[in-house]
């Protein structure tokens, strides 16, 4: 997660807003909040988001802020690389809570290598593999059961058995 280490909790999760500018202050607070709640971290910190760093927060909520952060400016897709790096066991738990929650309102895509992770919060996976006329080559896609269950790639087979990776 990258919070703005300069601004306060409240002015990470309206960042977006203010660069769309035409936002009264009460409206920003308001989006705000909704957006902290929506991540499930304004309980922690509604007595401190007007005056506390983003970089003040813990890793698991820095990454709940940067995912409220996301959600007040309203995305029709949210984009997440390793939402879940670095991050103890418990906050992992949440975000994945927290991801459940949003895909019925959200599109979701997330880069992950763990394929764990993968199996608990995806309902479609696709496999890449870097190759050499290419980065990124998409090898399958189809539900997440199937990718896990039963490949129809070899390469995704041996992927996911361990034979390479």
């Amino acid at each position: 997660p990258n919070p703005f280490p300069m601004m306060s909790i409240f002015e990470n999760a309206v960042a977006g807003l203010r660069l769309e500018g035409g936002h009264q202050q009460r409206e920003l607070e308001e989006i705000g909040e909704h957006a902290l709640r929506q991540a499930a971290l304004w309980h922690e910190v509604k007595d401190i988001w007007k005056t506390a760093s983003g970089a003040s927060l813990s890793g698991g909520q820095q990454q709940r802020l940067c995912i409220a952060r996301a959600m007040a400016v309203e995305p029709q897709v949210i984009l997440m690389d390793e939402p879940c790096s670095a991050l103890d066991p418990i906050a992992t738990a949440r975000i994945e809570e927290l991801l459940h929650e949003l895909k019925r309102d959200y599109t979701i895509a997330i880069v992950t290598h763990n394929m764990r992770q993968a199996t608990r919060v995806s309902d479609f996976t696709a496999f890449m593999l870097a190759e050499e006329d290419r980065i990124g080559r998409l090898v399958e896609f189809a539900s997440t059961p199937a990718i896990f269950n039963s490949p129809s790639e070899s390469r995704t087979q041996d992927y996911i058995s361990g034979r390479f990776g």
